[in-house]
């Protein structure tokens, strides 16, 4: 898992081949203007979700980790608590493959505050508990395929 201000992103490009492409494509794009959607730059690879996600307490975020995708998660119009733990620390739960999720009960054993101009990246061994805001979030979610 890596937290960051979003002007650093650039640094973590060698983390995968596609980032490089994520990168370019968040700041060649006003990301406040864009309208809610999918945006596709490469298909099954990498994929931008511009995303209202309705607020929701500790207790309704559900922890969750992907097996094929990583995550690169920043929020736009507010702050988002996410959970965060170890995959290793939670027991087998059932993986939805068309999806690639899976999805754990009880609560996140620590939590971050992720403001404007920042980001947060998860990884498939990072259990994540995304969209804790009592106001709900404005949030661009890139979808990177693990390589």
């Amino acid at each position: 898992m890596v937290i960051d201000k979003l002007e650093n992103l650039e640094k973590y490009v060698s983390l995968n081949p596609l980032f490089a492409e994520a990168v370019a494509f968040l700041k060649a794009t006003d990301l406040q203007a864009h309208e809610v959607g999918k945006v596709v730059l490469k298909e099954g690879e990498l994929m931008v979700n511009f995303a209202d996600a309705r607020p929701k307490t500790k207790e309704e975020a559900r922890l969750e980790t992907h097996n094929d995708f990583i995550d690169i998660q920043i929020p736009l119009s507010g702050v988002e608590v996410m959970g965060y733990m170890p995959r290793t620390d939670l027991p087998e739960a059932a993986y939805n493959a068309e999806k690639d999720i899976t999805f754990y009960e009880g609560l996140a054993t620590d939590y971050l505050t992720v403001k404007p101009g920042m980001f947060a990246i998860f990884f498939p061994e990072d259990a994540h508990a995304p969209g804790v805001t009592p106001d709900g979030v404005r949030k661009v979610i890139v979808k990177v395929r693990v390589k």
